[in-house]
């Protein structure tokens, strides 16, 4: 018992001791000034990263928003320069184009969910 007694005294003074000479190591106070102020006050802190990448990763969603649509686009562009029946019906479609003896109506149905 009185071993165990004196063991804890001198590894908690031993321990104390420790982490004041680390406090005292300039080097060390440098490294952890440097990292608090790296990680709070600098330009790039972590709020700033953390917004930058949910940033990147909504302009990632609008990117393929918009390469999807770029070749949805592209392929009708394919198919109107290929099919002319395509191109008619878009004509029709579209800008209303018809024949001297004929009307054009377009009906749109609602979708239903």
């Amino acid at each position: 018992m009185m071993f165990l007694d004196n063991f804890k005294k001198n590894y908690s003074s031993t321990t104390m001791q420790r982490l004041i000479d680390l406090f005292r190591n300039k080097y060390f106070l440098v490294t952890i000034a440097f990292v608090v102020w790296m990680i709070f006050f600098d330009k790039n802190d972590l709020l700033s990263q953390y917004q930058y990448h949910q940033e990147v990763g909504k302009l990632k969603e609008q990117r393929d928003f918009y390469k999807m649509q770029s070749d949805k686009v592209a392929k009708d562009l394919d198919e109107l320069n290929s099919n002319p029946q395509k191109l008619e019906k878009f004509a029709r479609e579209k800008y209303l184009m018809h024949k001297d003896n004929e009307d054009v109506f377009v009906i749109k149905r609602d979708k239903k969910d």
